[in-house]
């Protein structure tokens, strides 16, 4: 019996603006378009222009950032002195490629820079007291962080009696006291105007590297040229990729596609990925992972010094060492994410996934994210460090972290993030006291479907589905977190075939009317043991365009499967569409 995997939320009704409508039809959008991207948040004409405007018309003006006259008032004055500047970048793939934006843009700008990258197991997130005591040794009389300060105020007040001035450049929600800092530059503070409170780490250090550079010669080119480093950490860090954080993208992937600096253009020869074809996709599950993993397996310095890498022979080394860091931290992953997943079995139907042992600090933020995957839930997975836990959170979408472990704050050591992945440490004795009062913010997030849920951005009889509807889906590309390949419930479908392609996979055959579409279920071995011959069948599919042997076909990149008209949505729209009449530009609903 063919069951549907997911939940199917089908898309809301949306009743345009005038002004909206107008706008889309000037574009010539289909009307089915329109709705779609005013349900991702374009709501009238400006929004529309913005979407496909030029992507450097879309960017902000970096002064309107928080404290940005601030910081760059002690900067200039810093390079003025001769002054010797540190910064410090968080180790995760967002905060790297911060440091690496600024110690790029603070030298251009005339600056003595001396980049720091703390250690994960040693030091944790956020300002370190042992960096501080760096920038004393180096002589540093100013600190920079990127991705992280904004909850280190004790760090920054050690820094104040050393004569260090601390300037934090960061994107994590914002404690109700701002820590004693002469700049606290984070689009999340209350007081904030900034236009687009979205910006990851590497987004606001994307703007500052602007901010900086606006005076210099070339410096707009410069600054722009910074833009794959600052898609690169958007991306990492799961930012939407709308709004402002899409114009940057655009800008990325350009950089990206046409002249990678050495360092990514030696990741991707060794990934077997050539520039021309990479996309956000690549950066998430290829370039992301490969500059995390020096972090997670050893030291990130080792990642920061392939990004600042100025050649190919040095960039080399430095990508071989991130290529086997990588190559150990996937057999890591499989023996920890079994031993969790025995875990978690044995800890019954929690409202929760929660979860330690003694694995390396490195790798629980991906542990943790492959069981939140497992059971749409929220995962957190802790590290066992002796008298103390370190744990990484990842949410399913149910559970704003950053806000629930506000809830728990009096339990932590330390903590911070945001809504969708978060982390902390606490003293192992209170464990038992955090599990019981998080699963009970869990459970009130709990839905009556325990399934994970497919978003349907479109819903359409079989034979609207054609070349048509594929161009006006790609023109909302770069997709990603916000802005997500669009989902199309596929509805009417006549399974002419359907056999297991490779170890697990689907692969079937469904014809519409007088041609058939080819769809592939990747990782969706049962569909083939529970979809035959002469079903018809609804899919939920992306609509993707293939090429073999010079000849480009539509195919269903098919994520779940039901009986057709199973779901009352989809039959409502079969029985009121005529067939001929979905073959109508932007009739279909």
């Amino acid at each position: 019996m063919l069951e549907p995997r997911f939940r199917w939320s089908f898309p809301e009704p949306v009743v345009l603006s005038s002004d909206l409508a107008e706008a889309a039809s000037a574009r010539g959008l289909a009307g089915r378009m329109a709705r779609l991207l005013a349900r991702r948040g374009v709501a009238d004409r400006a929004d529309l222009d913005a979407w496909f405007a030029e992507p450097r018309s879309v960017l902000h003006d970096p002064r309107r950032l928080p404290d940005a006259d601030r910081l760059l008032e002690r900067l200039t004055m810093a390079r003025d002195r001769g002054e010797r500047v540190l910064v410090f970048g968080d180790f995760d793939a967002d905060g790297l490629d911060g440091l690496a934006i600024l110690v790029i843009a603070l030298r251009r700008f005339g600056l003595v820079v001396e980049p720091y990258v703390p250690s994960r197991l040693e030091e944790g997130h956020g300002l370190s007291v042992a960096a501080v005591e760096a920038a004393g040794a180096r002589g540093a009389t100013v600190i920079v962080t990127v991705d992280c300060g904004t909850s280190s105020a004790p760090e920054i007040a050690l820094a104040g009696t050393r004569g260090i001035d601390v300037i934090v450049t960061d994107h994590h929600r914002v404690p109700p006291e701002l820590p004693p800092a002469l700049a606290v530059v984070n689009p999340q503070r209350l007081d904030s105007t900034y236009p687009d409170r979205r910006l990851a780490g590497s987004g606001v250090a994307f703007k500052i590297a602007q901010l900086l550079l606006a005076g210099t010669p070339e410096g707009e080119r410069a600054a722009l040229e910074l833009a794959d480093l600052a898609t690169i950490g958007t991306v990492a860090d799961v930012a939407p990729i709308v709004g402002e954080n899409r114009a940057i993208a655009r800008l990325g992937l350009e950089r990206l596609r046409t002249s990678p600096r050495p360092g990514i253009a030696a990741l991707l020869e060794r990934a077997r990925v050539a520039p021309a074809d990479v996309d956000l996709e690549t950066i998430a599950f290829v370039i992301a992972p490969r500059l995390n993993a020096a972090g997670r397996m050893g030291e990130a310095l080792e990642a920061a010094r392939l990004l600042l890498a100025e050649d190919p022979i040095s960039a080399a080394a430095h990508a071989d060492a991130l290529e086997s860091a990588n190559h150990a931290r996937r057999d890591l992953m499989t023996t920890v994410v079994a031993e969790a997943r025995a875990l978690v079995a044995a800890s019954g139907d929690r409202p929760a996934t929660i979860v330690r042992g003694p694995w390396p600090v490195g790798i629980v933020g991906l542990v943790a994210a492959r069981l939140a995957e497992d059971r749409s839930r929220p995962a957190i997975v802790g590290a066992e460090l002796g008298d103390t836990i370190r744990a990484s959170c990842r949410s399913d979408g149910s559970v704003d972290l950053g806000a629930a472990l506000e809830a728990c704050a009096d339990l932590f050591i330390r903590y911070g993030g945001h809504a969708g992945a978060a982390g902390f440490e606490l003293a192992t004795e209170r464990w038992p006291a955090f599990i019981e009062r998080f699963e009970a913010i869990a459970a009130s997030a709990v839905p009556a479907d325990p399934r994970a849920t497919l978003r349907i951005d479109l819903a359409l009889p079989a034979l609207a589905v054609d070349y048509a509807l594929h161009r006006e889906l790609a023109s909302l590309a770069p997709f990603g977190p916000g802005n997500p390949d669009p989902l199309v419930a596929v509805l009417g479908l006549l399974v002419t075939r359907v056999r297991i392609a490779g170890t697990d996979h689907a692969s079937l055959t469904l014809r519409r009317d007088r041609d058939v579409l080819d769809g592939i279920a990747f990782g969706r071995p049962d569909l083939a043991e529970t979809v035959h011959a002469g079903d018809r069948i609804d899919v939920v599919a992306r609509v993707v365009s293939r090429r073999f042997a010079g000849l480009e076909t539509l195919q269903l990149d098919i994520q779940d499967a039901s009986v057709s008209g199973g779901h009352p949505e989809a039959a409502a729209i079969l029985a009121t569409t005529p067939p001929t009449a979905a073959l109508l530009a932007g009739s279909a609903p």
